[in-house]
């Protein structure tokens, strides 16, 4: 059961979950359907991430859990309100649109990750380099563990931030509001994937996809291990940025976690939010 969980993991989140999103549009049913989407998978990933853990410490709540709840359920609903308000904000955009609505859904979704993609990961770069944002970031990068729910743990100012740089080029394109929300939930299920503590088989996919054994290196509490792997979705702008690192000896504990500078940096929701303007 275990070499199952590991061998079909990734291609569950990535393939079978956003497969389901796309027939629920497809289909014209509810868009509340991708919610329960969202919570099954993301359950999904707590009952798997016990069952074959990379590291069962990281399953050990640090008193994180209702902090991570509300950061998760705030972000979202700040997706799920964007997403809503994406006529009006059409309404606004005169150039004629040049999204390729004839190709099939899946096609408009896949489009849409690699131009999102490059966009997010230009400013999660820029989250490394600029004061300003970085003292937003710091508040993903102060976990001390890596699981799948952490994931959605960030700033709701510096989600903003990177969910403006990634979607600002499709609203100019003139996207539907059906494939920015298939997006939204293919986020979803990358964040679970990219933070998973499910030691699942990646094979040469990790150099392709920003998944865990990719991204945990960017977690790394120091400035000087941790400036590697910004993707979002692809290892693909990391490539042109010269910031793609894998190395498959290292294996990564909690000791290693955090931010090195700031080893007692607020832990609470509320204390989180006010950190960066203090």
């Amino acid at each position: 059961m275990k070499f199952l969980i590991r061998l079909f993991y990734l291609p569950m989140f990535l393939i079978v979950g956003n497969g389901i999103a796309i027939y629920i549009v497809q289909s014209g049913l509810s868009k509340g359907w991708l919610f329960v989407l969202v919570s099954a998978f993301i359950a999904l990933a707590f009952v798997l991430e016990r069952a074959v853990p990379y590291d069962a410490a990281f399953n050990e709540s640090q008193g994180d859990r209702v902090r991570d709840f509300f950061h998760a359920l705030v972000n979202e609903t700040f997706n799920v309100l964007g997403v809503l308000s994406v006529p009006l904000v059409a309404s606004f955009i005169s150039l004629p649109s040049i999204w390729p609505h004839t190709l099939p859904l899946w096609q408009q979704l896949l489009i849409a990750i690699l131009i999102a993609d490059v966009g997010i990961t230009l400013a999660h770069f820029a989250s490394h380099r600029i004061h300003t944002l970085w003292r937003l970031h710091a508040v993903h990068h102060s976990v001390k563990r890596m699981y799948g729910f952490n994931g959605l743990m960030k700033h709701p100012l510096h989600q903003f931030i990177e969910t403006l740089a990634g979607v600002t080029p499709l609203l100019l394109m003139g996207v539907s509001q059906d494939v920015l929300s298939l997006l939204i939930v293919a986020v979803v299920l990358q964040l679970l994937l990219q933070h998973s503590n499910v030691a699942y088989f990646t094979g040469p996919l990790k150099y392709l996809l920003a998944i865990n054994v990719v991204h945990r290196f960017h977690h790394l509490k120091t400035a000087e291990e941790g400036d590697v792997n910004f993707g979002l979705f692809t290892n693909l702008t990391d490539f042109c940025l010269s910031t793609a690192y894998y190395d498959r000896r290292r294996i990564i504990r909690t000791d290693d976690l955090g931010i090195g500078d700031q080893p007692d940096y607020p832990s609470g929701y509320l204390s989180q939010l006010i950190q960066p303007f203090r």
